[in-house]
């Protein structure tokens, strides 16, 4: 049986899976590296590459492995409460636990002490993800405009707005405030849990737990301190 290699890992500002977009490209300001591994730290394998915009990753949902299968989920989006079959969904909860993500190509740095490094925007990963695939997006065949998005066609996302105080703020690197203000605006709480309900919630986002509640659609940032 074909076994898969780990080719590269990816790092991001998620050290844990609270907080991370739900999908690739929702919030572009996110920037991440992907170094590889020892055995496929070859420059020439990226021959060719700067020429793309985007990349496909297929990756490890490495913290939802699970050995029993299910063939029906409950996307949080939908509430919680209704099953959908799984291979209708992008649960990570899957007979092989397997992501699929598009992401924006910065560039490659060459000939630093961990080889050559992919530079993305847009990842929907934690880090330390492991990754087994790299591919070319290529716009010809992979957009399709007129496609239709099953359930996820009626579903509303709701924007919040973010009260986060300049002293709290200032507590951010600035090159990265930009991305955690948008990660906070797209609610970063369960789907199912959307109600004001007073309680604090915390992201770990770039070494700080940023700490929050949501009162109707107003997010506000009450504590910043280092993870």
């Amino acid at each position: 049986m074909q076994t898969l290699d780990v080719i590269a890992h990816i790092h991001t500002d998620f050290p844990a899976k609270f907080g991370i977009p739900r999908q690739s490209g929702l919030v572009d300001a996110l920037e991440g590296e992907i170094v590889f591994t020892e055995k496929y730290r070859d420059a020439s394998a990226l021959r060719g590459i700067e020429g793309y915009s985007h990349l496909w990753l297929i990756w490890q949902f490495s913290e939802s492995v699970t050995e029993r299968f299910s063939p029906t989920v409950k996307p949080p989006r939908l509430g919680g409460n209704t099953r959908m079959g799984v291979f209708a969904t992008r649960s990570p909860f899957r007979p092989n636990p397997l992501g699929l993500s598009c992401v924006r190509l910065l560039g490659v740095e060459y000939g630093t002490p961990r080889g050559a490094v992919l530079r993305v925007a847009g990842a929907d990963l934690m880090d330390g993800t492991p990754i087994y695939d790299i591919k070319p997006y290529l716009p010809y065949v992979d957009s399709h405009p007129d496609a239709r998005g099953g359930f996820t066609d009626g579903i509303e996302y709701p924007r919040l707005r973010v009260d986060f105080p300049e002293a709290l703020l200032s507590k951010i690197p600035q090159g990265k405030r930009a991305a955690l203000m948008e990660v906070l605006a797209q609610d970063p709480r369960p789907g199912y849990r959307h109600e004001s309900d007073g309680r604090r919630y915390g992201v770990q986002f770039a070494g700080f737990d940023v700490r929050f509640y949501v009162d109707g659609d107003v997010l506000t940032v009450v504590e910043v301190v280092p993870a």
